[in-house]
């Protein structure tokens, strides 16, 4: 298992119907660039918006995961992000034409052949792969659901469910290792009882669905009239219920074949924290409400742990990649609105800025004088002075350039900044700059101790008077 980032060697597309919307629906898989993540990009509407898989852009968890972001969103995203997993597939850009990725037989198999069909290509930078150190849990005890991430030296997972049937009640399923997905678990498909499916006909919740997409299981008596209209329902010569109380619309790969399918999608939510994960997944009754609400707690660890063990990776005192007179050359702000003081170390995607806090800022003479406390806005603006240093100090003649704020998002303070601090910003790129648009993210520091954190999205635009 490579500890590269990994994309797609060439696009290639998977067409079909979607399972609750009943349209035809083609995505696109293409290659992208290091640390740009999996988007989707929705290609039928205005501006082709681009929605990240995250999870803090899901909307809905009803019979499958829903994302979103500023009006658009791609409904039953886990048996892609299940099969991207699979295939160890870091960056990817998903261009689909319509709100619902294609249901097809209910497994990740043919998303999985397909990308292994277009190949994978190993890239610079390294994989983001958190090292969990804790047990982490999730319960909702009404619906008897628990989900443990216990420390492990990769990614595995186990899964118990039980629906408390005669026909489907405890199985297990597991997976040693992401790198067995494709051959154990991509082709297990989603199941439904009799009476969901009849329940979801009625009210025309699966437009798009038919006997061959789904496993359905008979947990009562049924009549061969109430077979005869399933079958003309479903344009199926004949339709009956085998020995193992299921209809026999498709064979089963596996005995256990519905825990494995629940394992799948467990894979696939979870693959939605945005990150590789060295956990071993313990999950009791999963559904996808639970996948996702763990997959939140998983990234928050993360983001806490990263917080709470910065060291400063550059030495304070040393001569400044830029002092203030370099600063000066790039940036237009002038006093009181030049914030940032030196540039202490910068790459392609990370910048390092200090600012020395005094009495004498004039901010002081208004805001709590008796008490003074650095105005949040103002360590924002500082920041985003800090990041407008790596954004300018990437393209030719920065002088002639402004950047200005498109979106502030997750503003977190935690500390106060008072007269005799030294603020350290360090930001770094959330995904490449294209177009002339910057994603950052930002944590301040007071010494060891974090002050402010936030993400940034900002646009480089010429002078007018250039």
């Amino acid at each position: 298992m490579t500890d590269k980032q990994q994309t797609i060697a060439n696009p290639i597309s998977v067409s079909g119907t979607g399972l609750h919307t009943g349209v035809t629906v083609t995505l696109t898989f293409k290659p992208a660039p290091e640390n740009s993540g999996i988007r989707f990009q929705r290609i039928d509407l205005d501006g082709q918006p681009v929605i990240p898989a995250n999870c803090d852009h899901v909307l809905d968890t009803n019979r499958g995961t829903t994302i979103g972001l500023n009006g658009a969103s791609v409904a039953t995203v886990e048996h892609v992000m299940a099969a991207l997993k699979g295939m160890q597939i870091d960056n990817a850009l998903i261009e689909i034409d319509n709100d619902e990725t294609p249901i097809i037989d209910g497994s990740a198999r043919y998303f999985s052949e397909a990308l292994q069909k277009a190949g994978t290509v190993e890239q610079n930078a390294q994989r983001e792969v958190f090292e969990l150190d804790t047990v982490l849990t999730y319960s909702d005890p009404k619906n008897k659901v628990e989900l443990i991430a216990v420390p492990a030296e990769e990614f595995k997972l186990t899964v118990m469910i039980d629906f408390e049937t005669e026909v489907l009640s405890t199985q297990n399923a597991s997976l040693e290792s992401i790198q067995n997905f494709n051959e154990e678990i991509s082709m297990c498909r989603t199941f439904v009882f009799l009476h969901e499916l009849e329940y979801l006909l009625s009210n025309d919740r699966i437009k798009g669905g038919d006997l061959s997409n789904a496993i359905v299981f008979v947990n009562r008596a049924i009549s061969q009239e109430e077979l005869d209209r399933l079958a003309k329902l479903f344009n199926k010569p004949s339709v009956k219920v085998l020995d193992k109380g299921i209809l026999n619309n498709i064979e089963l790969h596996y005995e256990n074949e519905p825990a494995r399918h629940k394992l799948l999608d467990v894979v696939g939510d979870l693959s939605l924290t945005g990150f590789g994960l060295k956990a071993h997944i313990i999950a009791k009754r999963p559904g996808h409400g639970a996948n996702v609400e763990f997959a939140k707690i998983i990234k928050q660890y993360k983001v806490d742990q990263e917080i709470n063990n910065f060291e400063p990776p550059f030495d304070i005192i040393k001569t400044p990649l830029f002092d203030i007179n370099d600063i000066k050359k790039l940036l237009p702000h002038r006093p009181p609105f030049l914030l940032i003081d030196k540039i202490m170390d910068m790459d392609d995607a990370r910048v390092v800025g200090v600012k020395n806090v005094t009495m004498n800022e004039t901010f002081f003479e208004g805001h709590f004088p008796d008490e003074p406390v650095m105005p949040g806005v103002l360590q924002i603006e500082a920041m985003a002075q800090t990041g407008g240093i790596l954004i300018l100090n990437s393209i030719e003649e920065p002088q002639n350039y402004l950047t200005y704020f498109l979106k502030i998002e997750n503003v977190k303070f935690r500390n106060k900044v008072v007269p005799g601090d030294t603020i350290v910003f360090s930001l770094k790129l959330v995904s490449p700059i294209r177009r002339g648009l910057c994603h950052m993210k930002g944590i301040g520091y007071v010494a060891n101790k974090p002050v402010i954190e936030a993400e940034m999205l900002a646009q480089i635009s010429k002078k007018t008077n250039v």
